[in-house]
């Protein structure tokens, strides 16, 4: 049954799969062992990394595409949900539309600049979506009267997804069940969801064909594939996948702007869990997203911890200081590379088969 959900991609690895059952359920039950907002907020955009990395990764770890249009297609799922919300009131109406002309938008836009650029080479196609991405970016805060400009859209989500929406009376372990917390869970699933599915691609006779592509373009040409096609395709789920992440976003934060969704420092985040958690494997990105978004969420009270405790040394307690918080994430990003040149679930991997007799 596990084999057949997982669509035979089992994680091949003890310590792998202890550890992604331990993931899930950490997800799963994070409302009651993690209490407070922020936790809650970092459990919530770790699910929503996960579906867009996953997404990016189809793109890169499994076709071989390299492509910084990425978070237009996050943007255009989050504004989809925004927009409609904010125009159509706040309602399940509002929001199922949203999320629809969203996925249909990112279908046109990921078509025309699969059939457009996918048949151009390596940096020259990443240079046209970089392209891409900043004119949908400036085009996003210019256009004030539907998009909100610069200070973005604040928008309702339908009343049962509202914070003030009480199902019981009482606390349930310590926990408010509101629409808060069924909003938790609707992402949640979302996200299962979305990785099961992606999961069931890669595994397919169409992922493999991809795999091809990836490690040689030009004999999967010369056996017969349509080389373009397929490398289009894939460009249009990760796009739909990626929009999908972006009403995620939409729906938890109530509100989008240019830089909640459209910033490249995204883009840049999702490149580094890609290369954290492994190319070319989807538990990759879960392992990848948990890591970086926590150490992103917690790096800075740890270093306060840190720096207070080392308040004798003053050069040490500067150096602990919270303010350089990104030095030592671009530390821990340099010594995961080099301890984990294939990401933690190929070492993971890696480790497994060298150990079977």
């Amino acid at each position: 049954m596990l084999n057949r959900l997982l669509s035979g991609d089992l994680p091949r690895s003890r310590i792998l799969a202890v550890l992604l059952a331990g993931l899930v359920l950490a997800l799963a039950l994070a409302p009651f062992i993690f209490p407070g907002v922020k936790a809650l907020n970092i459990a919530a955009k770790v699910l929503i990394f996960v579906v867009l990395v996953a997404s990016f990764d189809l793109l890169l770890g499994y076709t071989g595409i390299v492509s910084f249009a990425h978070t237009m297609f996050f943007g255009i799922g989050a504004y989809g949900v925004a927009i409609a919300s904010t125009r159509l009131g706040a309602d399940w109406l509002g929001l199922f539309t949203g999320v629809g002309a969203a996925l249909l938008v990112s279908l046109v836009l990921s078509l025309a600049v699969g059939l457009f650029s996918l048949r151009v080479r390596a940096i020259f196609f990443a240079m046209i979506t970089l392209a891409v991405a900043s004119a949908f970016q400036t085009l996003a805060s210019q256009l004030s009267q539907i998009t909100g400009g610069e200070d973005g859209l604040s928008f309702k989500v339908p009343e049962l997804l509202r914070p003030g929406t009480e199902f019981l009376e009482s606390p349930f372990l310590g926990v408010d069940v509101d629409g808060r917390l069924l909003t938790y869970y609707l992402l949640f699933a979302v996200a299962v969801l979305a990785v099961l599915a992606l999961l069931r691609i890669v595994n397919s006779p169409f992922g493999r064909v991809l795999q091809a592509i990836r490690e040689n373009e030009f004999r999967a040409e010369a056996i017969g594939y349509r080389v373009v096609v397929y490398r289009t395709t894939s460009s249009i789920l990760s796009a739909l996948f990626a929009t999908l992440a972006g009403a995620m976003l939409a729906v938890w934060l109530r509100y989008n702007g240019p830089d909640t969704s459209l910033s490249f420092e995204i883009m840049l985040d999702v490149l580094l869990i890609v290369v954290i958690g492994g190319m070319g494997t989807v538990y990759g990105a879960v392992i990848g997203s948990v890591l970086f978004v926590v150490a992103q969420g917690y790096l800075q009270d740890l270093l306060r911890l840190a720096s207070e405790a080392a308040s004798g040394l003053p050069w040490l307690a500067n150096l602990l200081s919270p303010d350089r918080w990104l030095l030592w994430l671009g530390l821990l990003f340099v010594l995961s590379v080099y301890y984990f040149p294939t990401g933690v679930v190929g070492r993971l991997r890696t480790r497994n088969t060298r150990t079977l007799p």
